[in-house]
């Protein structure tokens, strides 16, 4: 895994990026929860969803939105300055991944509206996983008709996204008989999934395979190291 100093609207954005041995890898951009709130890069649920991408054989890119840790610029938290730091950081990834065979969209509460965000504005995006995406919060309208096949993942103990808005979104998405939208939850988890990362990895890696119809391979298990609630 690189770190990684790359140009934003406003400054210098710092990341975290892995780079696939398979020139030819699907690439995907991770997003963080909401800045406002604390929200990082390296945010626990985030950094799962970034280790199952590079497990099942993604490059991957994570990186603070503007104003968070080393990231310059004023915190913004609105959705304007993170959607634009997200585009700018989707063309970064891009660029270094010329040869890459689809381009996959991430986030999780907060990101995740910004990566659905993300995915409407850019065709090219050919799926997304969208972890606990705060429905109760802001308006994913703008999502019907669903351009891409993709994830939605959510707590069955969360008290902060309603369980039930969230299923509602994953059927509206999924009237587009053209793409495959799939909806777990992890009945054990809360809006943190305290003690459920592996569930969330689990979820990741076994769902991203089918939906990407055979680019991205299945693979072993291996997450160990995410057990413990103190790995990043």
């Amino acid at each position: 895994m690189q770190e990684i100093v790359f140009n934003g609207v406003v400054g210098r954005l710092e990341g975290r990026f892995h780079k696939a041995e398979n020139p030819k890898a699907p690439m995907v951009l991770v997003l963080h929860p909401n800045p406002a709130q604390g929200g990082t890069m390296n945010n626990k649920v985030a950094y799962t969803m970034f280790q199952a991408f590079c497990d099942m054989g993604f490059s991957v890119l994570r990186f603070n939105f503007r104003g968070v840790g080393n990231s310059q610029g004023a915190l913004d938290a609105t959705g304007v300055g993170e959607l634009a730091d997200a585009i700018v950081a989707l063309d970064w990834l891009q660029n270094r991944n010329l040869e890459s065979n689809q381009c996959w969209i991430a986030g999780y509460s907060f990101g995740a509206w910004i990566a659905a965000q993300v995915l409407m504005r850019r065709p090219e995006v050919r799926g997304f996983v969208f972890v606990t995406p705060p429905t109760t919060t802001y308006d994913f309208g703008f999502l019907t008709p669903c351009p891409a096949s993709g994830l939605l993942v959510q707590g069955g103990k969360d008290i902060i996204v309603e369980e039930s808005s969230v299923e509602m979104l994953a059927e509206q998405l999924g009237t587009n008989k053209l793409v495959r939208v799939e909806y777990k939850t992890i009945a054990k988890a809360d809006h943190l999934y305290t003690n459920a990362l592996k569930d969330l990895y689990d979820t990741i890696c076994g769902a991203v395979p089918d939906i990407s119809k055979g680019i991205v391979q299945k693979v072993p298990h291996k997450i160990a190291h995410l057990l413990a609630d103190d790995y990043v």
